[in-house]
């Protein structure tokens, strides 16, 4: 399937899930990610689930690193309009959210953070494939943040199911590291 097939099916899967089917799989992927063969590290670039798309909620994997790292940094994504590209903010006590034109939910106040600090992603997707390739929005705001980053950073993609196979895969595109689902954890 092309990526915009896979749009196309896989928001509508996603927005097939009932809400108790959902928290059971992410609790599910949960115990998978306490599985993972990584020390967790001190800095995580998380994001705010888009609640209309039914998307994975990192919070209880986030609850989960809190609680085994001390000082752990969380850190955001927000879209810089004026450049159209994807900035990092690190959340301070100050800190809340606002809606951006997406409806994306983005950090208001904060401390930037340069790509290259960031040591684990959390990075959102509708499905992924057996290589690491994952498809999102099809924006691109992800791959090129990604393209900013450390190249040792750890990218984690979430799914609530297995993967697809992506017939369009451009060299554009940015892998992942590891995929989470409910049955497993994938490694690339």
């Amino acid at each position: 399937m092309t990526k915009e097939e896979i749009r196309i099916l896989y928001k509508k899967k996603r927005r097939s899930i009932s809400a108790a089917e959902k928290d059971k799989l992410e609790d599910l992927m949960l115990i998978q990610f306490q599985r993972l063969p990584i020390e967790i590290k001190n800095s995580i670039m998380s994001y705010a689930p888009i609640e209309v798309q039914n998307e994975f909620d990192p919070e209880l994997i986030l609850d989960y690193c809190d609680f085994k790292v001390k000082n752990l940094i969380f850190i955001f994504p927000k879209i810089d309009t004026e450049t159209d590209t994807m900035k990092s903010y690190i959340l301070h006590e100050g800190s809340f959210f606002e809606k951006n034109r997406y409806g994306i939910a983005e950090p208001v106040g904060g401390i930037k953070i340069f790509p290259e600090d960031i040591k684990m992603m959390f990075v959102p997707l509708l499905a992924f494939d057996t290589n690491g390739n994952r498809v999102g929005y099809g924006k691109g705001y992800y791959d090129k943040f990604i393209k900013l980053c450390d190249p040792s950073m750890i990218k984690i993609g979430f799914s609530f199911f297995e993967p697809v196979v992506i017939d369009d895969v451009s060299a554009m595109d940015e892998k992942l590291d590891f995929c989470i689902t409910p049955e497993r954890i994938y490694e690339f």
